[in-house]
């Protein structure tokens, strides 16, 4: 016999005597509290980070996963919802914008490299900026994780010489896959799964054809690439997959913010 939590309603995902009120997928100076509330329980994640696109002769790595913060902020009337990078056309991807309510913060994804190495997670030492609750780390599993890692954000996949491309790392959030350069056939990584969503499929060709799928976003799953295409990554900051040379890699997924009272 099989059960499941989400069955009973005495579970649930909220914080305790709260119901989520707000989603926020874009930047707003308009944010409106209902009076007599003067505190709000937010979370808070950056955009996931652009794919990288491959190099001649070398593999890329896919896009770190935009971070994640949660905790009790003042009210505000605005909140910053930090874009998917993209934009890049080769080489290294571009960087998530950060995502913030009140006094709570994430930092986006990095960029996949153009040469092998995925991008780290929002919040991890080689990411622009720190999450405001996210313990950095470099290597390893880690709150924010290092490129290629698994952790609460997971670090972009890296670009691997050979028939497989690196895995985006797994948690909350995913990072995107690696793109895969070798001389037969090959299969670029999968994104990063997440905690509700899978990420993308790698893309299975030659050199020029084996790109890496989109990270798992918090609200979406990641794309599967589209030959030498990276996958985009899942809204509520899942990192882009890498890209073949001269091909566009996968854009990272939109941050959001949640607001609980």
């Amino acid at each position: 016999m099989s059960a499941t939590i989400y069955s009973n309603s005495s579970f649930t995902d909220s914080p305790y005597g709260l119901k989520l009120q707000q989603t926020f997928t874009a930047s707003s100076s308009s944010v409106v509290i209902p009076t007599g509330i003067n505190r709000v329980y937010a979370i808070v994640i950056g955009g996931g980070g652009q794919g990288g696109t491959a190099t001649a002769g070398n593999p890329s790595g896919g896009g770190g996963a935009g971070g994640y913060s949660a905790g009790w902020t003042y009210i505000s009337n605005s909140v910053t919802v930090g874009a998917g990078g993209s934009g890049s056309t080769a080489g290294t991807g571009n960087a998530g914008g950060s995502s913030i309510y009140g006094m709570v913060m994430a930092a986006g994804g990095a960029g996949g490299a153009g040469v092998n190495s995925g991008g780290a997670a929002g919040g991890a030492t080689t990411a622009p900026g720190v999450s405001y609750t996210g313990a950095p780390a470099a290597t390893g599993i880690g709150y924010a994780a290092g490129a290629g890692s698994a952790g609460v954000s997971g670090g972009g996949g890296g670009g691997v010489i050979g028939a497989t491309g690196g895995a985006g790392g797994r948690g909350l959030i995913g990072g995107g896959g690696g793109h895969a350069y070798t001389g037969g056939t090959g299969t670029g990584g999968a994104g990063g799964t997440g905690d509700f969503y899978a990420g993308g499929a790698g893309f299975t060709g030659n050199v020029s054809v084996n790109a890496g799928g989109g990270g798992a976003g918090i609200s979406s799953a990641g794309s599967s690439a589209s030959s030498a295409v990276g996958g985009n990554g899942g809204d509520g900051g899942g990192g882009g997959g890498a890209a073949s040379t001269g091909a566009t890699a996968g854009s990272g997924g939109r941050g959001v913010v949640f607001l609980y009272y």
